[in-house]
C-alpha cells in the first residue's frame, strides 16, 4: 500500500474531510477512485471518492455514503492510500517518492553524503532532503546538472555538487 494522503480535519458539515496531499497525481483524487482509509489503529476502510476540490494548498475530500460530519469525524489523522495495482507507469528518470526516500547519496568520487529522508516539491523541480551522519539537512535539487545517476535497485545515487551545495 502506498499513502496518497492524510486527512487532518473535517471541512463543514456535509461530510468533506481536509486531505494533505502525499503524492504529485492529484487525478488519484477523481470521482469514482477508490483509497483506502487507514487509521491510527491499523484498520482499513475501502472508500469512494465522490467529489474533490482544492482549497491552497489542501484538497477538500467527500466519500459516497458519507453524507455528514458525524460519519467523518473519526478519519482525522488517518491516511489515504492505494495498493500496488493502482500505480501508474512512469517516463524514464521518474520515480515514485517511495523509491527515492532510504536512497543512500554519494559525489561521482564515492563521497557518502547521507540518505534521503524527505522530498520537497516547491515548483520547477523537486529538491530532496538528505541527512548525513550528522543529522544535518542537505538539499538536493532534482535536475540533470546534479543528479548524474539514480539506481532504485540498490538504493544509491550518485550526485555532482553544484558549487555551494554540500556548503
Amino acid at each position: 500500500m502506498f499513502t496518497i494522503g492524510k486527512i487532518i480535519n473535517t471541512h463543514g458539515i456535509k461530510g468533506e474531510v481536509k486531505v494533505k496531499q502525499i503524492t504529485d497525481f492529484e487525478e488519484r483524487f477523481t470521482k469514482g477512485s477508490t483509497v483506502y482509509l487507514i487509521d491510527q489503529d491499523e484498520q482499513q476502510l475501502e472508500l469512494v471518492i465522490d467529489g474533490y476540490r482544492t482549497q491552497q494548498d489542501i484538497l477538500l475530500i467527500h466519500f459516497t455514503g458519507y453524507d455528514s460530519i458525524d460519519s467523518v469525524e473519526g478519519f482525522k489523522g488517518s491516511l489515504l492510500k492505494i495498493n500496488a495495482e493502482q500505480l501508474t507507469d512512469l517516463k524514464e528518470h521518474e520515480f515514485y517518492y517511495y523509491e527515492i526516500i532510504g536512497c543512500m547519496v554519494f559525489t561521482l568520487d564515492g563521497e557518502e553524503i547521507g540518505k534521503v529522508d524527505s522530498i520537497l516539491s516547491p515548483g520547477a523541480n523537486d529538491v530532496w532532503v538528505v541527512k548525513d551522519s550528522n543529522k544535518k539537512e542537505i538539499l538536493i535539487p532534482y535536475i540533470e546538472d546534479v543528479v548524474k545517476q539514480v539506481d532504485i535497485e540498490n538504493k544509491r545515487i550518485v550526485i555532482e555538487p553544484i558549487e555551494g551545495l554540500l556548503e
